[in-house]
């Protein structure tokens, strides 16, 4: 699709909710071997308060809804992962800004801007084993995707698949960031949570665009 407006971002948004909620019992399993057990208890909880609040509201702009969802992860998701994730969707949103509707530049500059939130907020970089891992990586492939003249379903696309692998790579780093830095090389062969949730939406927002 040349061009992603409001509907992809509330069906974005629905699908995230639904991921994390049938993935639950697997990211606090991740979670539970590096740090405090508790991501996809948190996560979901999280995104069950999006969902309520988005059935009560009537956000007009793909800009608008990635707000809410910022806004409401802030402030019920316990953590470094609230926080953080807030972040990202927040910086995503300003990057939006009011635009109707977003072309591959724009989901590219979106993308970009909550990555660069996520690094700001948790001074982590590529190689941490932290949710940057699936961030930066996500980036660097929708830059390329939109860079060969691919649409904003072709970024986003691109986007997801590199996110994925970026969370698999985590597996065999040494944490050197959050709890996990506490367990040195006991981290080893233990994917991170956030980036693996991380990973999910952002398939999410690539099947919410293919419709």
């Amino acid at each position: 699709m040349d061009a992603l407006g409001t509907d992809w971002a509330l069906d974005w948004v629905r699908r995230s909710a639904a991921v994390v909620a049938e993935h639950k019992a697997e990211l606090s399993g991740l979670d539970r071997a590096i740090g405090d057990g508790d991501h996809g208890e948190n996560l979901d909880r999280g995104f069950r308060a999006v969902i309520a609040k988005l059935d009560d509201a009537t956000p007009e702009t793909p800009g608008a809804v990635l707000k809410l969802v910022a806004t409401t992860l802030i402030s019920t998701v316990g953590g470094a992962s609230g926080p953080l994730l807030g972040t990202a969707y927040l910086k995503g949103a300003q990057a939006a800004g009011d635009a109707p509707q977003l072309d591959a530049a724009a989901v590219v500059a979106l993308l970009t801007a909550a990555r660069d939130g996520v690094v700001s907020r948790g001074k982590a970089e590529p190689g941490d084993k932290t949710m940057v891992d699936a961030w930066t990586p996500a980036v660097e492939a929708a830059e390329h995707a939109r860079g060969a003249g691919g649409d904003a379903t072709a970024v986003l696309q691109a986007a997801a698949d590199a996110a994925a692998a970026g969370a698999e790579s985590t597996d065999p780093l040494v944490a050197r960031k959050g709890r996990a830095s506490y367990l040195g090389e006991r981290a080893v062969g233990h994917r991170d949570p956030g980036a693996q949730s991380s990973a999910y939406q952002l398939r999410a927002a690539a099947d919410a665009a293919e419709g």
